[in-house]
């Protein structure tokens, strides 16, 4: 009897602290002051990122084409102008076509021996489409918002950041569990807990902005970290969804050309038009030349139906010495798994969900800054670090008065995007279950397996 009740008592003492308040607030106090200030960077970092390519035209006004005129050269054409600026770099170039009349092609190339043994940081070359001049060639990471984005995910340390990152993103979605978990005061608390006390001091409206802050964004902030984990682990969800080959940035099958070589090449011009066969209404936007006799052609169109803006994943193999079609990649007959891992980039870039998706992730990473400050204030005060002072608002009333007309414009804009989100759901929310269900399984069947191979090891 005695032998029960000490087993008893040792497997009720841990349940019993992790339903202890106190308890939680340590995890989410320590995660605070070990990671808080790489959340806070994550978060300013990604939010810059959103408009990265709005930031890098800003900051470079040649990337701009303020008054397009006449037709695009042909595609042939700027890959020779590229090839011209750089006769010493062989092998295989993608050209990423522009989202806007006003913007450049992008031609990229992977490995440039100047970068050759950093983890990622391909040569960008920008070239004015209907000039097909080669308007500026830079390295990836030896720009501002490439650096950034570096900044984001790899903390600019290469591999190890890159793991780092993804760790970040399974502590700060600890952290948000843990901070929803501590506000939570009852039903009937609720609206109180919503109020900010500006006239208390500053210590007060920090804490209360903590608050706030962090329950307006847990959902959203939960969504990033989620998706930022897989995009540094990438082989844990293709396991889990057997959708191997599906990474963002994947470029599909290695495909060979098997045909002779000969005197007539096919074009880049004629590749894309072969390529548009299968999908004559999608949209072109990656074009990589064949490395070497057997490459081939891999021309990236995205269709209507597509979730991925930049990278969309319906593909078309080309040979350029025969100009048959060697495969074909199409979204429409992927597996549940396999469309929810197409998921995964768009929503954490927000570009599923559009313009106010973007909005909406942008203010996220700026409320995860805001946590990270507010957080530390009101640590440091509780420790004697920092002094409570009073807070007067009357020389903040006009910018406040305006911040209110941006809040009731962006109100009014989801207001308008509400039917087009909602459209959304109904056509995914189906695929979105039979998705979980799929994992569910999946998971099962992995415990399962795991079990029986620990008997027959234990037999």
């Amino acid at each position: 009897m005695f032998v029960f009740s000490f087993h008893s008592n040792a497997m009720q003492l841990p349940i019993h602290r992790l339903l202890n308040r106190a308890t939680w607030i340590k995890i989410h106090l320590y995660l605070a002051l070990i990671a808080g200030f790489f959340f806070a960077l994550m978060g300013l970092t990604g939010s810059i990122s959103v408009y990265r390519e709005e930031l890098d035209e800003l900051l470079n006004p040649k990337l701009v084409i303020e008054q397009p005129a006449g037709k695009r050269q042909s595609l042939d054409k700027i890959m020779a102008a590229v090839q011209a600026a750089h006769p010493t770099r062989y092998g295989s170039w993608t050209l990423e076509m522009p989202r806007s009349a006003h913007g450049m092609i992008t031609v990229w190339y992977d490995k440039p021996r100047e970068t050759f043994f950093e983890l990622y940081a391909p040569l960008m070359v920008s070239v004015n489409p209907y000039t097909a001049e080669v308007v500026a060639s830079r390295f990836w990471g030896q720009t501002t918002t490439t650096w950034l984005l570096d900044l984001h995910t790899q903390l600019n340390l290469g591999r190890f950041g890159w793991n780092a990152v993804g760790i970040l993103g399974l502590l700060l979605m600890v952290s948000i569990g843990t901070g929803v978990y501590l506000w939570w005061p009852g039903w009937r608390g609720v609206m109180n807990a919503l109020k900010i006390r500006h006239r208390d001091g500053m210590i007060r409206l920090a804490f209360d902005l903590h608050r706030l802050t962090g329950l307006l964004s847990a959902l959203i902030l939960l969504l990033l970290a989620f998706t930022g984990f897989h995009l540094s682990y990438p082989s844990i969800l293709e396991t889990l969804t057997g959708s191997s080959g599906m990474e963002h940035g994947e470029t599909g099958r290695n495909i060979v050309s098997t045909a002779v070589p000969n005197n007539h090449p096919v074009g880049l011009e004629s590749a894309e038009f072969v390529a548009r066969g299968p999908f004559p209404k999608a949209e072109l936007r990656r074009v990589t030349t064949p490395a070497g006799d057997s490459g081939i052609y891999r021309i990236n169109l995205r269709q209507g139906s597509e979730t991925n803006q930049r990278h969309p994943y319906t593909t078309v193999w080309v040979d350029r010495w025969s100009g048959q079609v060697k495969e074909v990649r199409d979204p429409n007959g992927f597996s549940s798994g396999e469309v929810f891992t197409t998921w995964i980039w768009p929503m954490h870039t927000g570009e599923a969900f559009g313009a106010t998706g973007r909005l909406l992730w942008f203010v996220a990473g700026i409320g995860l800054f805001v946590l990270y400050v507010s957080g530390l204030l009101h640590w440091l005060h509780r420790r004697g670090m920092v002094k409570d002072r009073d807070v007067d608002f009357s020389r903040l009333r006009p910018l406040f008065y305006r911040a209110q007309k941006i809040a009731c414009r962006t109100g009014l804009m989801l207001f308008q995007q509400a039917g087009f989100l909602l459209q959304r759901a109904k056509i995914y929310a189906p695929r979105i279950i039979k998705d979980c269900t799929t994992l569910w399984l999946r998971l099962r069947a992995m415990i399962s397996q795991q079990k029986r191979l620990g008997k027959d090891n234990w037999d």
